[in-house]
């Protein structure tokens, strides 16, 4: 793929060079004062959450330990719908309770990126665990394992405190770095006694294709790079208070609204969701301990047919070794390939989305083929 675009360059380069010495480049316009404005507006959101949200309570901590459940139930009504639509209306009434997906989580994980994730429920029971360059990912159900896991980082932090830094610096980098978003500056309004600024961002993500199924995971997971973005943040924190998103080729629509304590921390979000197969309310509640660290999030998205829910619980190290997380798959497996094994794996996955679509649930399942 990278060699495809570095001939592509050098065709472009190349036609330009042809058109002889008459043809100039025009200078890179520099940004309007509307969009400097916009954008280091937006730095201050990205450094106020940074240092009020997380900051120097977790400058010690190296690693934290988090253990709950996340849940996924389906209606019965849902399942009927589907089941009717399916069978021209044959099939009526199979279905005299909901289903449900479950998913038990417990895992240690490093601020430098070492880490062991133990999950069990209807997905299927497994291991993936990665210390320094060396790790591997177990099936239970397969009986198998492969110990071709994902590089760490090379930049890695030492503590959370700059692990919550490096996230930031992420959206920093596609929303003020980059070029993708056109940013601008909104409506000023005062409310609850707050001035806020509305910081507004766009780049076009295309059309919604309702009878698309299924996408690669690098575009369901970067769905946030691309849409529009609307923040209100309070001009004098500099605090975001609402916040908008939509992308609307992924079918994605949403808006929260922050709740804080008086010491500035996230105390819970309210959520109006309106993406596809998903339109409802949603929330998240946030407790921290005497210490000022988050010890435990909740939350649920509630649609008309289905819910998504999850209670976590966080416990945090300082000074931890990655020495405590050390293991060798179960005597027994098969070793495969990295391919090979993920391969399996999707397809495990990939049924159980289908499952899910087929009882009712709009949700793109990950495409089998790799890609780069």
């Amino acid at each position: 793929m990278r060699l495809a675009s570095t001939l592509s360059l050098f065709l472009v380069c190349g036609a330009a060079f042809a058109q002889g010495p008459t043809l100039k480049a025009r200078p890179k316009a520099a940004p309007s004062a509307d969009v400097q404005a916009a954008r280091q507006a937006f730095q201050q959101v990205l450094d106020s959450v940074d240092a009020t949200w997380f900051g120097k309570a977790y400058q010690e901590c190296n690693a934290v330990t988090i253990s709950g459940r996340m849940d996924l139930t389906l209606s019965a009504a849902a399942i009927n719908a589907k089941a009717s639509q399916v069978s021209q209306g044959q099939l009526k009434g199979v279905a005299a309770k909901g289903g449900k997906a479950a998913l038990q989580i417990k895992g240690t994980y490093f601020a430098n990126g070492d880490f062991r994730t133990e999950t069990a429920g209807d997905f299927g029971q497994m291991v993936y665990t990665r210390v320094g360059k060396r790790g591997y990912m177990y099936s239970k159900e397969q009986n198998a394992y492969t110990t071709a896991v994902d590089l760490p980082p090379a930049d890695a932090p030492v503590s959370f405190m700059g692990w919550f830094r490096s996230v930031i610096l992420d959206v920093q980098a596609a929303y003020i770095d980059a070029s993708t978003f056109k940013p601008s500056l909104g409506k000023e309004e005062v409310s609850g006694g707050r001035t806020l600024q509305t910081a507004i961002f766009y780049a076009p993500s295309g059309v919604y294709d309702p009878s698309k199924r299924e996408q690669n995971l690098k575009d369901t997971l970067g769905f946030w790079k691309r849409g529009r973005m609307e923040v209100a943040y309070d001009k004098a924190t500099h605090l975001p208070y609402r916040m908008s998103f939509s992308n609307d080729g992924q079918g994605v629509s949403t808006s929260m609204t922050f709740q804080y304590l008086p010491s500035g921390k996230l105390q819970s979000v309210s959520i109006a969701n309106h993406s596809r197969g998903m339109e409802g309310p949603g929330s998240l509640q946030i407790a921290y301990g005497a210490d000022g660290l988050m010890n435990h999030i909740s939350g649920e998205l509630t649609g008309k047919s289905v819910k998504w829910d999850f209670d976590l619980g966080l416990n945090w190290a300082k000074g931890a070794k990655s020495s405590s997380i050390h293991s060798a798959p179960p005597a027994g497996a098969n070793k495969k390939g990295g391919d090979e094994f993920q391969t399996a794996m999707l397809v495990g996955v990939a049924s159980q989305v289908f499952d899910l679509q087929r009882n009712g649930l709009n949700l793109m399942a990950p495409k089998i083929s790799a890609t780069k």
